[in-house]
């Protein structure tokens, strides 16, 4: 099986960004699943890709020596998106956002970041807008959009195209840490439990998780009463 994706640059190019990158937006739907949808409208996640996130911000607190800002921006209200955002502790999900720029605008202003200090991993057309203005930009692929790849690639809207397989939260998030070269540091402190994973864990867990919601074009928090 081949393994890895599709560089639409150098990948000196990527490497060169991530020193500035403070924060990591996810969508949903497609990218941490296959953007199947039950009766009910959730779509669920796995594993493979929680670990993903997690070894990828360990390995940018062993580079920073502090947290990355993380959030899913999502254009439905998704059970399971919830679920692993407050179970990692993500510092933000947005739900039903159908315009994504509003709550990256929110985003930045909330956690003071500038646009090229977020890297965005997404897949399809409504993502677009967001990637446009991000400093490092991760497509998901899909087989059935090759259309769409060629267009991402031609408007220069991502550095990296996932090779298609499953689990591609877990492929980007991989090198990225790669790219950092914290691969090996990561994966032997995390195994062996050791002191500096948990600081990292502890610090972790400290994390605020903020629930919005977008309703009549305004940013909501969920749970919170004036």
């Amino acid at each position: 099986m081949e393994l890895g994706g599709t560089f639409c640059r150098p990948f000196a190019d990527l490497k060169n960004r991530l020193p500035s990158i403070k924060a990591y937006i996810f969508d949903w739907d497609g990218v941490f699943n296959d953007g199947v949808k039950s009766s009910q409208g959730g779509s669920l996640f796995s594993e493979v890709d929680a670990m993903g996130t997690n070894m990828l911000r360990f390995g940018h607190w062993l580079s920073h020596g502090q947290l990355p800002r993380v959030a899913i921006i999502t254009g439905e209200e998704n059970p399971a998106a919830q679920h692993l955002a407050q179970r990692e502790k993500f510092d933000a999900i947005y739900s039903k956002c159908s315009n994504k720029l509003i709550a990256f605008d929110h985003f930045l202003k909330t956690y003071a970041l500038h646009e090229e200090e977020v890297a965005f991993v997404f897949d399809d057309v409504l993502d677009l807008a967001v990637a446009d203005r991000c400093g490092l930009r991760c497509m998901v692929k899909h087989h059935a959009s090759p259309m769409l790849q060629q267009y991402v690639m031609l408007e220069n809207q991502a550095e990296y195209i996932s090779s298609g397989h499953a689990h591609g939260v877990r492929e980007i998030c991989e090198l990225i840490l790669s790219a950092n070269k914290k691969y090996d540091e990561a994966v032997s402190l995390r195994s062996a439990f050791a002191p500096a994973y948990q600081n990292y864990l502890q610090e972790r867990q400290r994390t605020n998780v903020k629930n919005f919601v977008l309703k009549e074009g305004k940013i909501e928090e969920h749970g919170k009463t004036d």
